[in-house]
């Protein structure tokens, strides 16, 4: 494993122990940011491992679907998770109407 990996995954479980410490303090619209960002290092770590880099998030959702999901590496609800979990984020983010439900948020941090 390289030393970026690492870093990456570290920053992904760093992400999750925010996620649930946002959640329980009543912040499920912020949690969900936290949570997808630890999806989204761990899908970066799995892609480092690979000499894979990228700048943008769709280009890491779309690689790492490409060469983990379709390559039957991983099991697709993987890539599946990682999509549903940005949409959320962005929800959680921009959204000013909506909060939402922190059940929903609770299932993205386990």
């Amino acid at each position: 494993m390289t030393d970026q990996t690492r870093k990456l995954f570290d920053k992904a479980e760093r992400a999750i122990y925010a996620a649930d410490a946002l959640l329980k303090h009543g912040d499920p619209d912020f949690a969900a940011g936290r949570a997808y960002y630890a999806k989204f290092y761990a899908a970066e770590a799995l892609l480092v491992e690979e000499g894979l880099r990228f700048r943008r998030h769709g280009s890491v959702h779309a690689a790492f679907g490409e060469h983990f999901a379709k390559g039957e590496v991983l099991d697709s609800k993987y890539h599946r998770w990682l999509l549903n979990a940005y949409d959320q984020r962005i929800l959680g983010d921009y959204g000013v109407e909506v909060s939402l439900i922190p059940e929903d948020v609770k299932v993205m941090i386990q």
